[in-house]
């Protein structure tokens, strides 16, 4: 029985499920909720700089302390949270890897065929190279 379970956080309806899927699953365990920033949303990783570069991270990060603050007021115990910035997939996988997790519970999409080889899948991509269990709640 997980311990430590790490929730990447979105504010989109599957991390709502996995968050909801963890603290039902695991009543004891401790949960932290992660939110990554990709800067690839805004263009940021393609090696164009919006001249407004530092107004965007500003918003974005008000955007992820507000989500996770409302994802906090769903949950009738205490949870940790962190916003780091960067690839999602490599994000979830190196935090999980750097702290004392032992599991992860993400929510996916359920994209497939070309739509998922385009996008990528975060669920994928920590679910292979995740070095704690990983549950994929669809």
């Amino acid at each position: 029985m997980p311990s430590h379970v790490l929730v990447p956080f979105d504010g989109t309806p599957q991390s709502e499920a996995a968050l909801s899927f963890a603290v039902e699953e695991w009543p004891t365990a401790s949960v932290t909720l992660l939110y990554v920033i990709d800067p690839v949303a805004a263009g940021l990783g393609h090696g164009t700089f919006p001249s407004d570069s530092e107004a965007w991270y500003e918003s974005a990060r008000e955007t992820a302390r507000s989500t996770l603050e409302t994802a906090r007021e769903r949950v009738d115990r205490a949870v940790d949270d962190r916003i780091e910035v960067g690839n999602p997939g490599r994000v979830v996988v190196a935090v999980a890897d750097e702290e004392p997790y032992d599991h992860v519970v993400l929510g996916s999409h359920g994209r497939d065929g070309v739509s998922r080889v385009l996008l990528g899948s975060v669920a994928e991509a920590v679910a292979r190279r995740s070095p704690v269990p990983v549950t994929v709640v669809r």
